[in-house]
């Protein structure tokens, strides 16, 4: 193979390289975007949960006994 001809080939490998290294660079700004609006939720649910339960300890302590 000719000198022109293999650096022809590895500009067009390295251009593919390029485009592939984008791609993935894409996909992964995705999925971290994704995990950090998940992880935003599991909070307010943890959240949440912590407040709803306080309130249902309170009123367990509230009410009478059942045999009453």
């Amino acid at each position: 193979m000719k000198a022109e001809q293999r650096i022809t080939e590895l500009e067009s490998r390295l251009a593919f390289q390029d485009d592939t290294i984008q791609a993935l660079n894409d996909v992964l700004v995705a999925q971290q975007r994704e995990l950090d609006r998940l992880q935003l939720q599991v909070a307010a649910l943890a959240r949440r949960q912590d407040e709803l339960g306080g309130q249902l300890d309170a009123a367990e302590d509230e009410a009478p006994p059942p045999h009453y």
